[in-house]
């Protein structure tokens, strides 16, 4: 879990640096125009998409490692067995907030994704065929595409959520909270 975690964050690491290195370029090549210089095409389009896989990329590394926004003025007053309890909770009613981004993410990429007979559709919960595959205005890059990526990503957080809430179990069990 934590390797593949991991290397997750690394790929929505790799990713944010191509955004940079795309909005360096495309800024140059609009300072420059006047020397035959060009901003890349479809700049925004491609952070846009890119901040969103890389965001999925990086929450199951966040949730793993406990990385989550937390009041510890309030909970580092609690004895040790209140704290791994809170934890639980916590963990749990995340557990039920990826559970429903990954489901509203499925929809979603159902709704962009024009592949597929019937059967394969319903037996996936796709929905109906869209009409025409949906895409960005300039680059035309078909939206299922980064709907897909952020869905791996979402599904592999439902998993570390999942797994976090276990763990998060057994520390209560222990009566500690370990930290990770």
């Amino acid at each position: 879990m934590e390797f593949l975690s991991r290397w997750m964050a690394y790929s929505g690491g790799a990713v944010l640096v191509a955004i940079a290195l795309t909005t360096v370029v495309s800024i140059i090549g609009r300072a420059l125009s006047g020397f035959g210089l060009a901003p890349v095409k479809g700049d925004f389009e491609i952070v846009e998409m890119g901040c969103a896989v890389a965001v999925f990329a990086f929450m199951p590394w966040c949730q793993l490692k406990r990385g989550h926004v937390t009041v510890d003025i309030f909970i580092s007053r609690l004895s040790d067995r209140k704290q791994a309890i809170l934890g639980f909770i916590g963990d749990v009613l995340l557990t039920g907030a990826a559970f429903i981004i990954l489901w509203r993410l499925w929809l979603g990429f159902g709704e962009k994704f024009p592949y597929g007979s019937d059967a394969v559709r319903a037996f996936f919960n796709l929905g109906s065929k869209p009409f025409f595959a949906e895409s960005t205005y300039e680059l035309e890059v078909p939206l299922w595409i980064p709907f897909g990526l952020c869905t791996i990503g979402a599904g592999f957080f439902l998993l570390v959520a999942a797994y976090t809430t276990w763990r998060s179990f057994n520390w209560v069990l222990d009566g500690k909270e370990r930290h990770v």
